[in-house]
């Protein structure tokens, strides 16, 4: 079918449900940002492969909302659709209940699937719809009635992490959670939904998500007893018996039919509305007083321990060897072998591949020639992948998953004779991310109030750029993880000892090139003063920057002080690792300005 067959056989379930829009969020039943194929409903209703956007069908239209990151791509991969893009956080573009509200007459219906619509969507669609009068309800999944062949469940086995590498026992951190549940909200039970908190509280890791080590469950914590719903054949017998006496496992689909079964009537169960389904939202709410709160887990996961932390940077000097083997192979060997985005990507694996710890990618890799690096999120594929030759930048965004930890780094490669313009803007976005990793702040500070370092020497340029600076990264977990962020939007999280965020300003000229320099910082306690503790961050990436695109006359003494101060620990703990060629190339690469 294509695309427009696809809406077509929507609208036309949607007409005999008496439907008049049909909202897909582009989620799973967890609220995940990489879904299982079995929920990459966006991407099979509109061709978009963007991680972020919303779908709505009416009987006669579609459009598809997305970010600054996928403006280029969304035009592309929506070209011929039928299905119409809105710039989401440009002047005078609609949000989709606006446009809904545009669009429909009171007395209209729109819906969208309770599995895949959480709670709080829930809450905010119904309060914009109610207001002019237009009915909004969750229905079953109408794309499942027309997606012909749609994946099945993923039902891959999972695996435990050892406490030598997570540092805590999963008993300890169920008695931690429910200490703060009952203590701080009064709660009898607490639900988890998320995955990759389940993950890290239980200890457990899977592959039902790519890149992500995660598998499908949720977990029902209670002070008697808790429940695990995630299939038994999942579960090797060696775990399952470790397990019997913390959980109690369950069927996964099972969830909505059992979850209430087990909990008092008239309890308080303590749920994140941004995480929890609608669907086990309306069970649980018939059947017990709903607490609202953001996980519990989530910001216990986000300090990473001493242990995690030590492990963090071991394979962070892993991951350093795997790229200055790649980039010194990448230098001497581009423009000269036949190479593209995807062939480029491929080596960049091989490299990882030979450490000794690596278990897979964290993300599927973005290598983006010339103009494709104006494009954030660019995937490149066998059909569409563009020949690195003659000149140009390579946006290089990629990471590993290894056994104890996670990495994400981007550096901007070069490919024949650099421009003064290339130059220049490499170096302003180079003297942002210096200016992040080198702050110092008073405790309590907040990652919007850091967010302004990144982006001065491009503001002072009259430039920006639309993504965040910084995001939260797991213990061998999701690349992208929360609370903490470094962004322009006022997020109210302290940056607390223990964190780590990306540090990954940016320039994107559409049509020309881009520019992005990424390392992940550790926040850690500075000194205290008569005004208090204050903090700064730890970078723990190790790859030098690219010496061939820093105008030294951009920089004051402070910043090239700090760049021979990075590259002196870059050196010094990567040295010993690398191969004669590797080594040659790194000491070149790493001697001062």
């Amino acid at each position: 079918m294509s695309i427009r067959e696809r809406v077509s056989a929507l609208q036309k379930i949607m007409n005999q449900k008496q439907i008049d829009a049909y909202i897909i969020s582009g989620s799973d039943p967890h609220q995940s940002e990489i879904t299982p194929q079995r929920w990459a409903v966006r991407e099979w209703i509109s061709g978009f492969t963007g991680s972020a956007g919303t779908v709505v069908v009416t009987q006669e239209k579609a459009g598809l909302w997305t970010d600054f990151r996928y403006y280029i791509q969304a035009e592309k991969q929506l070209k011929n659709s039928g299905i119409t893009l809105f710039k989401q956080g440009l002047p005078g573009v609609p949000e989709p209940a606006e446009w809904i509200r545009q669009e429909l007459q009171p007395g209209a219906c729109v819906s969208a699937a309770a599995e895949e619509l959480s709670a709080d969507q829930y809450k905010k669609f119904l309060h914009q719809f109610t207001s002019v009068d237009i009915l909004f309800k969750t229905s079953e999944d109408l794309v499942d009635k027309v997606w012909i062949q749609r994946p099945e469940v993923p039902g891959n086995r999972v695996y435990e992490i050892p406490e030598t590498i997570c540092g805590k026992s999963r008993e300890e951190k169920i008695r931690e959670v429910l200490a703060i549940a009952s203590n701080t909200y009064k709660a009898d039970f607490l639900l988890l939904s998320s995955l990759d908190d389940i993950a890290w509280l239980l200890n457990l890791r899977g592959s039902d998500v790519a890149y992500n080590p995660l598998f499908l469950s949720y977990l029902l914590l209670g002070k008697e007893k808790t429940l695990f719903f995630c299939d038994s054949k999942k579960i090797p017998d060696s775990i399952r018996e470790r397990l019997s006496g913390v959980v109690e496992i369950f069927p996964y689909t099972e969830v909505f039919q059992s979850i209430t079964k087990n909990i008092r009537r008239g309890s308080r169960v303590l749920l994140s509305p941004e995480k929890t389904n609608m669907r086990l939202y309306q069970e649980i709410a018939a059947h017990a007083e709903i607490v609202e709160g953001r996980d519990i887990t989530t910001e216990l996961k986000a300090v990473k321990n001493s242990v995690e932390l030590a492990g963090m940077r071991r394979i962070h000097k892993q991951d350093g060897a795997a790229m200055v083997g790649f980039l010194s192979w990448f230098e001497k060997n581009a423009g000269k072998l036949e190479l593209d985005e995807c062939s480029t990507a491929e080596k960049l694996l091989d490299y990882r591949k030979k450490q000794l710890d690596f278990l897979g990618e964290s993300f599927s890799p973005i290598v983006a020639f010339g103009a494709n690096g104006a494009l954030c999120h660019y995937l490149a594929t066998a059909e569409t992948a563009a020949e690195i030759a003659g000149h140009g930048l390579v946006v290089l965004d990629s990471g590993g998953q290894y056994n104890g930890g996670t990495t994400d780094i981007t550096r901007t490669l070069l490919v024949g004779k650099p421009t003064v313009q290339e130059i220049r803007e490499y170096t302003l976005v180079l003297k942002g991310h210096l200016a992040v990793s080198r702050q110092k702040f008073p405790e309590g500070t907040c990652g919007y109030q850091i967010d302004a370092f990144a982006r001065k020497p491009l503001w002072d340029m009259g430039i920006n750029f639309g993504h965040g600076t910084g995001h939260g990264i797991g213990f061998m977990l999701n690349v992208h993880e929360g609370p903490q962020s470094i962004s322009p939007k006022p997020v109210n999280i302290p940056l607390k000892p223990g964190m780590i965020l990306s540090n990954e300003p940016g320039i994107y000229r559409e049509g020309k090139f881009g520019i992005r320099i990424e390392n992940l910082l550790v926040v850690a306690p500075a000194e205290e003063t008569d005004f208090g503790k204050f903090l700064c961050f730890e970078d723990i990436t190790r790859c030098p920057y690219d010496r061939k695109l820093i105008d030294t006359n951009l920089l004051t003494k402070e910043e090239v002080e700090q760049i021979n101060s990075y590259h002196s620990v870059v050196f010094e703990d990567l040295y010993s690792v690398l191969d004669k060629e590797e080594k040659e190339w790194l000491q070149h690469k790493t001697k001062p300005l």
